[in-house]
């Protein structure tokens, strides 16, 4: 494209114009690199990237159980009292980032350590285990991220589920996933469960006849491994719930993370804002 300009404004039109074309050209051969080369972004977590992410864990776990074990502090942060709880009843969600996107989990990998709590005015924690429980609902309470989810196997408060899960940010992922999920109670109105990913596989054109599960060579690490650990309170006229969230991704390739970066990074931000709206809007119907 050829631009000819005769005064300023006519030059810097011409200058956004260029940029704007440079950008979309390199988000199509960055869309393009990701197809054409998964053997340089797949093969999945390191030895040492998933001994580290089962380290981490077992800290938070630790953290978790010594938390759940009175009603003092149930919850982290102080959020039921103070500022904290003012902005919660206001409706307002409070999140946290509890360790930085860097590749601290291990060389090619990525550690997202998120925690968000939100108040349901009204909820009780019986309505909370029933909506955590009724995995059938999942589609309908947290669409479109849940696009499928099914009990495989139970035995009173321990299961294991399957979830078919999609993203969007930019650029769309599907996901099939399965979870190690428990419930607990400290009483009436204190619980936690917790939810620990034991398969994550990429699906290629999902939904269309060409799909399939891409392999490690070829799944591209957007997410590889995903445990989330629900804390909730009832108090105040209502129900507090805190989630942690964490989770290992790919690092960045080089060049390319002004294409991987916003979804690798921002994911896990918004999925965990996005599940607490949604058990919101759930619990009030």
């Amino acid at each position: 494209m050829h631009c000819l300009g005769g005064v300023d404004g006519s030059k810097v039109r011409c200058m956004k114009r260029r940029f704007s074309d440079l950008r979309t050209f390199s988000i199509v051969c960055g869309l393009v690199l990701l197809g054409v080369a998964p053997v340089c972004l797949g093969q999945g977590p390191t030895a040492s990237a998933a001994a580290a992410f089962n380290t981490y864990v077992g800290a938070l776990e630790a953290r978790l159980a010594q938390q759940h074990r009175s009603q003092d502090g149930f919850l982290a942060g102080g959020v039921t009292s103070g500022q904290s709880a003012a902005r919660l009843r206001r409706g307002e969600l409070v999140v946290e980032q509890l360790t930085p996107a860097t590749d601290a989990a291990g060389s090619g990998a990525m550690l997202h350590h998120w925690r968000g709590t939100a108040f349901a005015p009204g909820a009780t924690a019986a309505d909370f285990e029933r909506l955590m429980k009724d995995f059938n609902g999942y589609p309908q309470h947290f669409s479109p991220q849940v696009i499928e989810a099914r009990v495989l196997t139970q035995q009173g408060d321990r299961l294991q589920s399957s979830m078919r899960v999609r993203q969007k940010h930019g650029i769309t992922v599907v996901m099939d996933t399965a979870y190690d999920i428990a419930f607990a109670r400290l009483d009436a109105r204190h619980g936690w469960s917790s939810s620990r990913s034991t398969r994550i596989a990429e699906i290629d054109a999902a939904g269309t006849a060409k799909e399939r599960v891409l392999s490690a060579s070829e799944d591209h690490g957007f997410l590889w491994r995903m445990n989330t650990y629900w804390s909730y309170e009832e108090r105040d006229g209502g129900l507090y719930m805190q989630i942690e969230s964490v989770s290992l991704t790919r690092s960045i390739p080089t060049g390319l993370g002004w294409l991987i970066g916003p979804f690798v990074q921002s994911i896990p931000r918004e999925s965990l804002e996005f599940t607490l709206r949604s058990a919101c809007n759930a619990l009030r119907k």
